[in-house]
């Protein structure tokens, strides 16, 4: 099976075509090597690392319960729990387990798309994306990304635009 027929990668192309997205889904690109991290992702794409979006899974408690919360960040940025869980409206927001990312993504761990999960999830935008007029962004395995625009994104993911590191600038990219 070739990488482009991974059963999420699939997912996530259904979900980019779903949305009217074809020339995103069209653009998924299949890398040498894995692309775990925003560096990687980066170099293999030769773009700043500023221009990577990661998608980051927190277990947020939100009355008590757990729930998933996304967080598509810059490559350039660290997402605060703290900042999240306020934007969040949790009481706590911590780093979720592989298990956790996998069940409510169907995606493992540095292939996470922001798209193409069993149930929508709710998500927070870093607005520091917004100053790239291409974004990348995983498709569902660790050697696929998908080319999108911030407007895109926050569309596509029905997510809210935030400040989800609290930096006010953007030094790495």
């Amino acid at each position: 099976m070739s990488t482009l027929d991974h059963p999420a990668v699939a997912g996530v192309v259904r979900a980019l075509r779903a949305a009217g997205l074809d020339s995103a889904a069209d653009g998924v690109r299949v890398l040498d090597g894995e692309a775990r991290t925003a560096a990687l992702a980066a170099a293999a794409l030769g773009v700043p690392v500023g221009a990577i979006a990661n998608s980051l899974v927190f277990a947020a408690t939100v009355d008590g319960r757990e729930q998933p919360l996304l967080a598509l960040t810059s490559g350039a940025h660290r997402a605060d729990t703290a900042v999240l869980a306020r934007l969040a409206g949790a009481e706590a927001v911590d780093r979720a387990t592989p298990a956790f990312v996998r069940e409510h993504t169907g995606q493992a761990i540095g292939g996470v798309a922001p798209v193409g999960h069993p149930a929508p999830l709710r998500t927070l935008v870093d607005e520091h994306l917004e100053r790239y007029p291409v974004i990348w962004a995983a498709a569902g395995h660790a050697k696929t990304v998908f080319p999108t625009s911030y407007k895109d994104l926050v569309t596509l993911t029905g997510g809210t635009a935030a400040n989800v590191s609290g930096e006010e600038d953007d030094p790495h990219s």
